[in-house]
């Protein structure tokens, strides 16, 4: 049964500080956190077992290691601050952050996870619901829930958007797990330098009170995990890739070579083998000349593909596929795969409805693919020269209807956190950021290339999508 109010009971609420004093010097906001201040707090979490010791002993144990954890990411336990010439920094002041214990034991593990839509009950595991991350210049930049559930605990974590993005987020998760655990000496340590291209002298002008987000925080939506399994991903990236049966002889005939039935018996090859090892090769180097579409670049057409089909738009109405790239390993020189901030842009693909419609996936996964590859130094520069011609707030939502962004990534390491009782069985998030055509990119729990898609849409286009043959084909069950 999907789970119902009432909401989970506040039943503690503190303020935690970090067990070291910081000594860290303000940090300047840069051209990738400004324009995050309009946005709602990232909310995440992970739904776990209950653990066998007390709940008072865990509600303790989490409280220490996040005071732990608050010394090696002294921004989070910071403030935001703007000065006179219009600048806006982290001060790492040691303000603090909330910790809030909450029970709901009348909801339990099935309840969050058995229904097909996402239930109404997993936005009460979050703290500062739909706050804007500008208020952040007076309210805590991260807030910690523990909330208790019948048989089991979620851990749910809003952060400040314009201090933090996906990366920074989840290697603050994972140090709070490992030493939640016991680990005496975190594995990756945050990188808070602030001397890249990032920082700008550009001032954002904001408007006296801060800004709003700009989109409808009330629109009904339903919100469903979509998952695909590694199988149902390779077989949608081989259809992207026009993987033809002469691939598949080929790396049977490569598999061949070393067969003992076909090489003679003093372990060299035949001719009959020689020449599949020829075969091989070339089919290896024209491979190498089409550039490869990814897993994740096949979905995401398919993905497009079916949305745009559940809307029924005019064919010659404009569509809008956005992806958030990292642009740390873009910069030359990179950035550090750890910088503790926002190092993401927003990469807009644009096709018309009947393109995209009567084309094939390999032409809408060609789309993404190329426009992924092209985001390169030069271009990541030039985004940021943009941004200092017109500083402004990222104007999310879908203005036009025929527009969808995608969030988050597989890679995160949502599922590497272990509190001390094992891994999350599953990760959730709250009401931040949510309009029609907002999708999350997860890991599957079960690894190997698996993907969850959060997928929010208008109730009648997702009523439509769960009946469309070649999208719900490769889902699983």
């Amino acid at each position: 049964m999907p789970c119902a109010p009432p909401s989970p009971v506040l039943l503690s609420k503190c303020t935690v500080f970090p067990d070291q004093k910081s000594t860290m010097e303000d940090l300047k906001l840069s051209v990738s956190d400004l324009p995050m201040l309009s946005c709602h707090y990232i909310q995440k979490g992970g739904l776990f077992t209950r653990p066998s010791i007390p709940i008072e002993s865990l509600v303790s144990l989490l409280r220490r290691s996040l005071s732990q954890t608050l010394s090696h990411f002294p921004p989070l336990a910071g403030r935001l601050k703007t000065d006179s010439d219009g600048y806006v920094y982290i001060t790492c002041n040691d303000a603090g952050v909330d910790f809030i214990h909450a029970s709901a034991t009348h909801i339990f593990i099935r309840d969050v996870l058995s229904p097909v839509h996402v239930p109404e009950c997993v936005k009460g595991f979050f703290a500062f619901d739909r706050m804007v991350s500008y208020n952040g210049h007076h309210s805590p930049i991260l807030a910690v829930q523990v909330t208790e559930l019948g048989d089991g605990v979620f851990i749910g974590c809003a952060v400040n958007h314009s201090v933090t993005d996906g990366t920074s987020f989840w290697n603050f998760f994972n140090t709070f797990a490992e030493l939640s655990r016991g680990i005496k000496k975190i594995t990756k340590v945050p990188d808070f330098t602030r001397d890249s291209m990032l920082i700008s002298p550009a001032v954002l002008k904001l408007p006296e009170g801060g800004p709003k987000v700009t989109f409808n925080e009330n629109e009904p939506l339903s919100e469903r995990i979509f998952s695909f399994s590694r199988e149902a991903i390779l077989k949608l990236k081989a259809k992207a890739n026009n993987k033809k049966w002469i691939d598949n002889s080929v790396e049977l005939m490569g598999k061949q070579i070393n067969d003992p039935y076909i090489n003679n018996n003093n372990g060299k090859m035949t001719i009959m083998s020689s020449i599949l090892e020829t075969l091989l090769k070339n089919a290896v180097v024209s491979k190498q000349q089409e550039p490869e579409i990814s897993s994740f670049q096949s979905l995401c057409a398919l993905l497009w593909r079916a949305v745009t089909r559940a809307r029924k738009l005019s064919p010659t109405k404009t569509t809008t596929f956005r992806m958030a790239v990292n642009c740390r390993p873009r910069l030359n020189p990179k950035l550090d795969p750890l910088y503790f901030g926002n190092a993401i842009q927003s990469i807009p693909t644009y096709a018309s409805s009947g393109d995209v419609l009567s084309r094939d996936l390999r032409w809408c996964a060609e789309l993404l693919n190329k426009n992924v590859m092209a985001h390169n130094d030069s271009t990541v520069r030039r985004f940021v020269e943009e941004w200092e011609e017109n500083p402004r707030c990222f104007p999310l939502g879908n203005f036009d209807g025929a527009s969808m962004t995608m969030g988050s990534s597989p890679r995160f390491p949502m599922y590497d956190n272990d509190f001390g009782w094992g891994r999350p069985l599953a990760v959730r998030s709250g009401r931040a950021n949510k309009f029609d055509g907002k999708i999350s990119a997860f890991p599957g729990r079960e690894g190997g290339g698996s993907v969850d898609l959060e997928v929010v849409l208008k109730p009648e286009t997702m009523a439509l999508i769960e009946s469309d043959y070649e999208f719900i084909q490769y889902v699983s069950s």
